[in-house]
């Protein structure tokens, strides 16, 4: 039987996932250490030490990441390919496990497509740190991917709702369902898989707080607020060609479109249910649709 993980580091604890995190990882009981880039102004909770760290020097971080049971990578994803000297360090510190940054969709099955060559960062790093593990057999990982972010979205435009105008775009028949995972969710999922570290060593899970389409969404925002909402109809295949061209130029935007295609296009598929979700290993409930919403509609 393994050790029990409580010393906890996160990285990018300062970000919208990252400050979720933190929080729900204190609740469970954990203790967090938060790292810093050496040039951060950041401040946390007096609950929460920080630690700056120079992220390309694996002695910087190794000597920083001593006694620390697990790692929790949540930084944003232009940063993604820069973990390997955390990795690296991470070993060097015997750290126990390792949560990369992965948290989105789920990167294990874009091979050889456009999103896929976008996510190159993730799937390298995920691949290194497998083969590490197979090096080091007590270094063990878990993936968690978590589909789109889903109150973080609503606030910030991303799902297609805009309260203020109360307009929707909605993508091809607007019936596909849609991993989706609201932020504080995602830290109860990792507290989770730290608090099961055996049953959710060397995994990639898939969770989601709920699977819903876009009419679905529709349907509750035109409930709640008494009106038809103006819909704007827009195509997959459309936001596909755009994404393709504007990558062809070296325009990585072209992530938004192509996220669009892979997600909302009917017959996608990439909807996390049954035995497909670790949502029941991990002991989470699927979370309320109508209650999020509402919520996001009275901010």
């Amino acid at each position: 039987m393994s050790s029990p993980i409580k010393n906890v580091v996160v990285v990018g604890a300062s970000g919208n996932l990252g400050k979720e995190v933190v929080q729900e990882l204190l609740k469970a009981g954990f203790k967090v250490t938060a790292f810093t880039r050496e040039d951060s102004t950041t401040t946390f909770p007096p609950n929460v030490p920080s630690k700056k760290v120079d992220y390309q020097s694996v002695e910087s971080l190794t000597s920083a990441l001593e006694g620390q049971d697990a790692v929790v990578s949540t930084i944003a994803t232009v940063a993604i390919a820069g973990q390997t000297p955390l990795v690296d360090a991470a070993i060097a510190a015997k750290v126990k496990r390792f949560i990369p940054s992965e948290f989105g969709i789920n990167t294990r099955i874009v091979n050889n497509t456009a999103i896929g060559n976008i996510l190159q960062g993730k799937v390298k790093t995920l691949d290194y740190i497998i083969g590490k593990t197979k090096e080091n057999p007590w270094f063990t990982w878990t993936g968690i991917s978590t589909g789109i972010f889903f109150d973080w979205g609503l606030r910030y435009g991303t799902v297609g709702f805009n309260k203020d105008t109360k307009t929707a775009v909605i993508y091809d028949s607007g019936n596909e369902p849609v991993q989706a995972s609201n932020l504080a969710f995602i830290g109860r999922a990792i507290a989770a898989v730290l608090s099961q570290p055996e049953k959710t060593a060397n995994q990639y899970l898939s969770i989601a707080s709920f699977n819903p389409s876009q009419n679905q969404i529709l349907e509750i925002v035109e409930a709640e607020t008494g009106d038809k909402w103006k819909i704007e109809h827009a195509s997959t295949a459309e936001q596909e060609k755009i994404g393709l061209e504007k990558l062809s130029k070296g325009d990585y935007s072209a992530f938004s479109n192509l996220l669009r295609r892979h997600i909302y296009a009917d017959g996608a598929n990439h909807a996390v249910k049954g035995e497909n979700s670790a949502n029941g290993l991990l002991g989470l409930q699927e979370e309320d649709l109508a209650a999020t919403v509402k919520e996001w509609l009275r901010s």
